[in-house]
């Protein structure tokens, strides 16, 4: 199967020609954040106060990087399980946000949500750490500071492999995975 090229921030019609086990290698900007990050974001939304960065067609990865060696961008870079994130995710998809980078899956209240206002949940292989930093090729931190690795920062990534595991038609890669394996 080909990959498919795409840009971030993404745009509604980026989404609607993704479907769940399209593999596509993504360039552009995105953003980090987990857990504590998504919390303060959230609040900084109900609190009508603005975010670090613009919602409209952001792609977030979950993830904690560590730290950058000598001559590294970025340390290694891989995913966190996403359904810590499933409590924030729909208000900042209602926010704009078109697009989460994770691993695990994701709650029925989420995928809805992404029916609903057009947004994907793309995979990154756990385990490969190392070979994701390669495709980010600047990163900055750009809010949290004081939360340390899960600060949020601004990414630029060239040809990020990615994997869609929910598009926003429904589709979802770990039921189609274990229908397709199944003896029943």
């Amino acid at each position: 199967m080909e990959e498919k090229k795409i840009e971030a921030p993404l745009t509604d019609e980026t989404v609607k020609g993704l479907n769940a086990g399209d593999q596509v290698l993504l360039s552009g900007i995105i953003y980090t954040a987990r857990d504590a990050a998504h919390k303060r974001l959230v609040e900084l939304l109900e609190g009508g106060n603005p975010l670090p960065f613009n919602l409209k067609g952001s792609v977030i990865y979950y993830v904690g990087p560590s730290p950058a060696p000598p001559g590294f961008v970025i340390g290694a870079a891989g995913p966190t399980t996403s359904y810590r994130m499933d409590p924030y995710a729909p208000l900042l998809i209602e926010h704009g946000m078109k697009g989460m980078i994770g691993k695990g899956q994701r709650s029925d209240e989420l995928i809805d949500k992404m029916k609903e206002r057009l947004a994907v949940y793309f995979g990154a292989t756990g385990g490969a750490a190392a070979l994701i930093s390669k495709a980010i090729v600047q990163a900055k931190v750009i809010a949290f500071d004081d939360l340390g690795t899960e600060a949020v920062r601004e990414l630029a990534v060239k040809d990020m492999p990615l994997v869609v595991i929910n598009d926003c038609y429904g589709g979802d890669l770990y039921i189609q995975g274990r229908e397709q394996w199944s003896l029943e």
